[in-house]
């Protein structure tokens, strides 16, 4: 059945905040080959178009004008199956942790760091999803979708993504500008899996050769006691990226509080740990107008109940506040206001 825009939708089901949203007009795309027709629709009304995935990663507003297309476009294929790598395609509407395991139970793997992440297939490369030492920007070797602007199919190579700490192009130069339609996978074989960091290694201490089956027990299990469920308590995952400083400002923030959290960089620089700084600030469990600070996580803004995205913005701007005044670091975002 082609897509069909309706007028006047509820978003309050299609964003993990359950934050209450009006969209002014909005269509379910499960066929890409229904896009041109959508785009025209758009363009004949003087529409914006906006495109929403899962709504797991983003802030929406109490009206949304213009159209959105929500992606639900399915459909997983193994395109290459050689002794150096396996090459896949996923459609952008494949819900992310599901496609996960599909691929670890078909022996497709690599992926298993980045399992229980929120979230479809095509919003995966426009955040560079990340967890426990893994990337997605690893695995990307397409991204294949539509030019917003002239409705022209468009290609990416991950070299012309512009990949970087939970960033891309897609956040940049082509924000706003670009459908993700499908992804293509590499996955490279053998498979070596990435045990390092460190909350997985203290999971796995006592598995001395961790395979993927292992690593994905053990991602499963550490995001389940760390963060809440955004169907029992409605979140977005980690509010704030963990920033990252100079070696010189780090050396000064280690003076003042031995006991940071951080990460050191290849390049020199140090990478903190940005619910520690939230938590030292005296946030966690953070309460009001609906809306608060996870008791367990202090990078986790909820939805306790009737928070609107006023309550939400304004919290969060408290937060980065208190943070920058006492630590002097800035922290940004992690979803992205529509």
């Amino acid at each position: 059945m082609s897509a069909t825009p309706e007028a006047g939708v509820d978003l309050r089901g299609s964003n993990t905040l359950r934050l209450p949203c009006i969209a002014e007009w909005c269509a379910d795309v499960q066929d890409a080959a229904d896009i041109p027709r959508l785009l025209a629709f758009a363009r004949e009304r003087g529409l914006r178009v906006r495109v929403l995935g899962g709504g797991s990663n983003v802030l929406l507003p109490e009206s949304l004008p213009g159209l959105l297309l929500r992606m639900r476009n399915t459909g997983i294929e193994l395109l290459e199956d050689s002794a150096s790598r396996r090459v896949l395609r996923a459609a952008a509407g494949e819900p992310w942790h599901p496609f996960v395991l599909h691929c670890h139970a078909q022996g497709w793997h690599g992926l298993e760091n980045l399992a229980l992440i929120p979230g479809t297939v095509g919003a995966a490369p426009i955040q560079n999803i990340g967890a426990y030492g893994v990337e997605l920007d690893r695995f990307v070797l397409e991204v294949r979708g539509i030019d917003l602007q002239s409705g022209s199919p468009r290609v990416l190579g991950a070299a012309e993504c512009a990949f970087s700490y939970r960033d891309s192009i897609f956040k940049g130069a082509l924000a706003g500008g670009f459908l993700v339609t499908e992804v293509l996978f590499v996955l490279p074989r053998p498979v070596v899996p990435c045990t390092g960091y460190a909350a997985l290694a203290a999971e796995l201490a006592q598995c001395p050769e961790p395979g993927p089956a292992e690593v994905l027990a053990a991602v499963m299990a550490i995001r389940r006691r760390r963060l809440p469920d955004p169907a029992l308590l409605p979140n977005a995952g980690s509010f704030f990226k963990n920033p990252v400083v100079t070696a010189e400002v780090f050396g000064q923030l280690l003076r003042a509080e031995p006991g940071i959290v951080h990460w050191l960089q290849a390049d020199g620089r140090v990478k903190l740990a940005a619910a520690w700084l939230v938590e030292r600030c005296g946030w966690k469990g953070h309460r009001e107008r609906g809306v608060g600070v996870h008791d367990a996580q202090a990078l986790v803004l909820v939805n306790h109940g009737g928070g609107t995205v006023a309550a939400l913005t304004d919290l969060a701007a408290r937060i980065r506040q208190s943070v920058r005044e006492r630590f002097g670091v800035l922290l940004e975002l992690e979803p992205v206001p529509f």
